[in-house]
């Protein structure tokens, strides 16, 4: 009897014990083995709440919570809200003091929104392409560190495609004319486009299914739900002709020929289907969420019964696993009403995908308003925040905030489930990503200037007047950006446009006027070089003053930019070069000042490509892949017709020397040229693109120069001396 009943204790502990193993781990991870005094402790929840405890206990530090992930968070609140350390993506790791800083009292947060979602597919080829398991580790555990229990994981899915299209009869040749390469895996997944950027490798498939399986057990460890692509209906464009099956044609994307879409009605529909899920289950086990966007983005669906459509892929995933839940993104007109309005409550959980501008939840304000939301399924309140990866200061803190509590008090907040981020790029704007993962957790609402003092204070470990004034001066304009305001994401620095006389824009989509007077940002460059004395040792400053003063040397090009086109017009010959010297001074300035930040170099990115290939024709496809996207992204009919061209500009060190840079030069000669009568030959910037995108010249990624010291240069050098101000 009692061996029985010690098996049976052993049974009830065990669980909770490996929960405890599992925080712990990730504690000592990023604390470098600091966190001897922390202790992580489960505890059930009486109300169905997640919490979390922070509590001071003879001299250490307790953190209670009722799961892993909620035990994280606490941790983290801890980190920023009691020891003054903030890990984010420039510094992951950071040491504790001795003696631990302890709280007054007990800390107690809690929260009855259930989903902290994270990530869009986008994420996986603007900012993710190239990652190894050590980077994946470090993302992992700052998932968990914010709260996130519910992440999109697209890595590997190419295995169960490849596996599929084998069993089917398909040649490893037809196969990589379907699969994309590794940095286009997001738009082939969302049925853009089939074969662009491959054809891959066999350790390519090698490398991801591993990977894969790493990500997913340790995700699983530290309690989040592995968001699966599940199956919709893309398959090959060849597939009728091939076998016969019967499918439509969803059109084109941009140019590239999308996937066809298998009809719900073919019967072999649903012997496909379950083919899939048997390949994906055995190579990464069973999961309970799958997300899928049929049509895309605009994607055709004449001829398809989409009310048929949406019960069959349900029904699929369902015999996959009857607890299923499909994940669908609302973005444009998707998720179609007619695909989702039969399936039952509790089988669909819809991300608003761009709530702080476009949402469709109910907001009468919004472009997309839907006035019933999305009826009786679950959704999720998210902030897409970037587009492309692109960099640059950019948020909305007010409407972000606003949103938030407006959609939980509107009728249809009734089935608001949760939070979530859903950038097409991360590791920027860290300041935007912490707000919105801290807001399910407040128990009252807060003004962003109230906010933002905690987070300066977390963010650099100490209060400083000076970088706090530089913050109010960010809240007020980069992160206070108009809903009405045009364009996606950040203000764009026209230092990465293709050049002409005052651009409007960088990319198609995009928008360069700035909505704020550029002297907030050089003021806020100002005042965080006065806190440099003070707070250089830090490395979040470090990376914070490079940033912003790259942002105030960006909104004086484009200042210049519009200066430069008026004494053009005007026929004021002079003034335009001495004006276009400016600018492209600033250029040079902006990409020496990058150069002192990993951050903000485009080797970083390239290394990172290279990197996972052996053979080197492996690696230079990688490595061609990570030019070509954030360049001339497609084809020359793409890039033009197509829009895409630049459409992942990055203001980075080397990419601003050795091709924007050398773009603008051009320009303004032939501009001086045709204003002297002369008839220069025209410009083919996607021929410069192109070859740069081809060129095999190695970057660096080791940082060049103290931060402070340049900064403090280069903005002598674009603004005049700080002495004379």
């Amino acid at each position: 009897m009692k061996i029985i009943t010690w098996v049976l204790l052993l049974l009830a502990v065990g669980p909770a014990r490996a929960q405890e193993n599992s925080v712990a781990q990730l504690v000592r991870r990023v604390t470098n083995n600091t966190a001897r005094g922390i202790t992580i402790e489960t505890a059930a929840s009486p109300d169905g709440k997640e919490f979390f405890e922070i509590i001071p206990r003879d001299g250490k530090v307790v953190i209670r919570g009722n799961n892993p992930v909620s035990q994280a968070t606490g941790f983290n609140w801890y980190l920023k809200h009691v020891a003054g350390i903030h890990l984010s993506w420039n510094c992951p790791v950071q040491e504790l003091p001795d003696p631990l800083p302890l709280p007054d009292t007990i800390i107690r947060r809690e929260t009855d929104l259930h989903l902290r979602y994270y990530l869009n597919y986008c994420t996986f080829s603007y900012s993710m392409a190239f990652w190894d398991w050590p980077r994946w580790e470090q993302e992992l555990d700052w998932m968990a560190l914010h709260g996130i229990n519910l992440c999109l994981s697209i890595t590997g899915n190419e295995v169960v495609w490849r596996n599929l299209l084998r069993r089917l009869g398909y040649t490893r040749d037809a196969i990589n004319r379907f699969i994309a390469g590794p940095a286009y895996m997001a738009w082939w997944q969302m049925n853009n486009l089939e074969g662009w950027g491959g054809p891959n490798p066999d350790e390519w498939y090698t490398k991801q299914e591993k990977l894969q399986q790493r990500i997913i057990a340790r995700a699983r460890e530290l309690g989040i739900e592995p968001v699966l692509p599940g199956f919709a209906g893309m398959v090959p464009r060849d597939i009728g002709e091939r076998l016969g099956y019967d499918v439509a044609d969803p059109g084109t994307w941009c140019t590239f020929r999308r996937p066809a879409f298998l009809k719900p009605s073919d019967p072999r529909f649903d012997t496909l289907a379950d083919m899939y899920y048997e390949e994906m289950e055995r190579l990464y086990g069973r999961v309970k969420y799958h997300a899928m966007d049929p049509f895309h983005e605009g994607g055709n669906a004449r001829g398809v019964d989409l009310t048929a459509a949406g019960q069959t892929i349900l029904a699929a995933m369902k015999r996959a696993n009857p607890d299923g839940v499909w994940v669908i993104q609302a973005w444009q007109a998707n998720p179609r009403p007619a695909m989702i309005e039969r399936l039952e409550a509790g089988d669909l959980l819809v991300l608003d995908l761009y709530s702080e501008k476009r949402p469709q939840w109910g907001d009468p304000n919004s472009e997309w308003y839907r006035p019933a939301g999305y009826g009786h399924h679950a959704w999720v309140y998210c902030m897409l925040l970037n587009f492309g990866g692109r960099v640059g200061l950019h948020g909305r803190m007010d409407r972000v905030i606003d949103g938030f509590f407006q959609a939980r008090a509107h009728a249809n907040g009734r089935t608001l489930t949760g939070v979530g981020t859903t950038p097409e790029g991360i590791e920027n704007n860290p300041v935007m990503f912490e707000l919105l993962y801290e807001l399910p957790w407040w128990p009252t609402r807060q003004s962003r200037e109230e906010w933002l003092g905690a987070y300066v204070k977390a963010r650099y470990g100490r209060p400083d007047a000076d970088a706090d004034e530089a913050w109010l001066l960010l809240a007020g304009s980069v992160y206070n950006c108009p809903v009405e305001y045009p364009g996606e994401g950040t203000v764009e620095s026209l230092f990465c446009a293709r050049p002409g006389l005052a651009p409007a824009r960088v990319s198609t989509w995009g928008a360069a006027t700035l909505f704020y007077d550029p002297e907030y940002t050089r003021r806020a460059a100002r005042k965080m070089l006065d806190a440099a004395p003070r707070l250089a040792g830090n490395d979040n400053f470090a990376y914070d003053l490079v940033d912003v003063t790259r942002q105030a040397i960006a909104d004086r090009g484009n200042r210049l930019s519009r200066e430069i086109g008026q004494a053009y017009r005007t026929g004021d010959t002079t003034r335009f070069r001495v004006l276009a010297d400016s600018f492209l001074l600033a250029i040079r300035c902006q990409d020496r000042l990058l150069a002192t930040r990993a951050e903000f170099r485009v080797g970083t990115w390239l290394q990172q490509a290279r990197s996972l290939a052996r053979k080197k024709e492996h690696r230079d496809l990688y490595e061609w892949n990570a030019r070509a996207l954030v360049t001339v992204w497609g084809t020359r009919e793409a890039a033009g017709k197509g829009g895409l061209h630049d459409y992942s500009h990055r203001e980075w060190n080397g990419l601003l020397a050795d091709l924007y840079l050398k773009r603008w030069e051009l320009f303004f000669d032939r501009a001086m040229q045709e204003a002297r009568g002369e008839q220069p030959a025209p410009v083919d910037f996607y021929v410069m693109e192109e070859a740069w995108s081809r060129a095999r010249k190695t970057y660096g990624s080791t940082p060049d120069g103290s931060a402070p010291e340049v900064a403090a240069e280069v903005y002598d050098q674009v603004f005049g001396p700080r002495a004379a101000e």
